[in-house]
């Protein structure tokens, strides 16, 4: 208790430190779906580029003032989105002892005068998401507890109503059905928790989390309640195949989450997507093995830049200790040690601090008009050797994981003459390549690790000259507002 105690002062104090140093937060309001189908956006028009944490436990695990560092820290890290299991067992507990549901789901009276119950700690978490610029991805109730016949459709209509009647009102909600799960094991009870949450609250939007290696298009794509597809790619390396399920990518494609894209948008009508779990930092590959490499920065950033320049609307960033926030004496799943590293010290992990050049990379550039092209590509290769191609209205940009040289075709911008960056993925800095000719360019970029190429149209000012970082933009932005 007293080990606990001194880590609270701790993260009060750091919490404290974090909110005067930070920039002021986003407001959060009301999200929908682009007109083409593609994109998230605020209801005004203004894009909404999905940066998701993983915080599966954080209800359960943490208190009010571990809650209130943690949500700080993803604010200042570029976060506006956390994804938590809502309840993670029938009942659960939290880290007050409170349980959610003490008579089944019978929600009346659930809330005791004089008692800091656990509805009401999920409350106060929502609302301090709210205050940094942070939406709650809402898991209602993670899938293996239906999948073990823990909740019918009649209960799931009753917690339906429940939830909307608390929490339709609050501004930073996605409703998030399934949890780790495959949508055809009883349909029937996401259907009816869907529905009845829809029927309620129309102003928040609604996606599905499917199990390791499917995407929720499969079964709920023409679900009128479903307004953007969520895909997991897992935590397998290339080989990894580990049974012989029907997933929509082939063998030996483990690693190549943008597969998922392509095979979600295969469905009809289109819907905007996502990688809800990759695979998470300092996690094993494969995750039942302790004695399996880890995945590392680099792979987390591979697997966002790859699901995003595919036309994914966002990403979900996930790390083994944050996740189900272990600590000492806490145990975790997947060889988490919360001895070696708690959930606080993964914090200063690289990969979880990195997320936010991709996403500022993202709203540099015209947002709406952004589009897959491999075409971009020529000589293109496979696996690590696969640079991954997007383009915009004036720009174009290449992933490159390897530093491997490559063959551009810059006419794919439209201009006559483009000015050219290198940006390093782990830091966001940015290299001038000078300004560049229409047509075929080969490029190689003699840094280390990861990164992209950017091609702009030499009119266009989306990178101001001299511009040192990415980020710089999000500071120019920043004083233009002030001024």
């Amino acid at each position: 208790m007293k080990r606990r105690t001194i880590l609270i002062s701790f993260l009060i104090l750091a919490s404290l430190m974090a909110v005067a140093a930070g920039k002021k937060a986003d407001p959060v309001g009301r999200l929908a779906v682009s007109a083409d189908g593609r994109f998230l956006q605020y209801a005004d028009g203004r894009p909404f580029f999905w940066l998701g944490d993983t915080g599966w436990l954080l209800p359960e695990r943490l208190d009010r003032d571990e809650a209130a560092y943690y949500l700080d820290r993803l604010a200042a890290a570029g976060y506006n989105v956390v994804q938590v299991q809502v309840i993670n067992a029938i009942p659960a507990f939290n880290a007050y002892g409170q349980m959610s549901m003490p008579r089944g789901f019978d929600f009346e009276g659930i809330d005791r005068p004089g008692v800091y119950g656990y509805w009401d700690h999920m409350d106060y978490i929502i609302d301090q998401a709210a205050r940094r610029g942070i939406y709650v991805g809402m898991v209602c109730i993670w899938g293996g507890m239906v999948k073990a016949g823990l909740m019918d459709a009649d209960e799931a209509r009753a917690y339906g109503r429940f939830l909307t009647g608390r929490y339709k009102d609050k501004k930073n909600i996605v409703w998030i059905m399934g949890g780790d799960i495959q949508g055809d094991i009883h349909p029937e009870v996401w259907d009816a928790l869907a529905t009845t949450i829809k029927q309620i609250d129309k102003n928040h939007l609604m996606t599905f989390h499917p199990r390791g290696r499917y995407t929720s298009a499969r079964w709920f794509n023409n679900r009128q309640w479903l307004d953007f597809n969520m895909f997991q790619s897992g935590h397998r390396r290339y080989g990894q195949r580990m049974g012989n399920k029907d997933y929509p990518i082939p063998d030996g494609t483990e690693e190549d989450n943008w597969m998922y894209v392509d095979s979600t948008w295969k469905h009809k009508p289109l819907k905007p997507v996502l990688d809800a779990e990759p695979s998470y930092e300092d996690i094993p590959q494969g995750l039942h093995d302790g004695d399996e490499p880890r995945w590392q920065a680099a792979d987390v950033r591979r697997y966002a830049y790859w699901s995003v320049f595919a036309g994914s609307c966002g990403h979900t960033y996930g790390h083994n200790s944050i996740m189900q926030f272990v600590r000492p004496g806490v145990a975790g799943a997947y060889f988490a040690d919360g001895e070696r590293k708690p959930w606080y010290k993964a914090l200063d992990d690289p990969g979880f601090n990195q997320m936010k050049y991709l996403k500022q990379l993202m709203l540099t550039m015209p947002y709406f008009s952004r589009r897959p092209d491999q075409g971009i590509v020529l000589d293109n290769g496979t696996r690590y050797d696969r640079l991954a191609a997007t383009r915009g209205d004036g720009y174009l940009m290449v992933y490159n994981c390897t530093g491997r040289e490559m063959r551009i075709d810059l006419s794919k911008t439209g201009a006559a003459r483009n000015r050219v960056w290198w940006m390093d993925a782990a830091t966001g800095r940015l290299t001038y390549l000078g300004e560049h000719g229409g047509g075929v360019r080969t490029f190689r970029y003699h840094g280390q690790g990861d990164g992209v190429l950017i091609a702009v149209d030499a009119a266009k000012d989306y990178i101001r000259q001299g511009q040192a970082s990415i980020m710089s933009a999000e500071a120019a932005e920043e004083k233009d507002r002030k001024e």
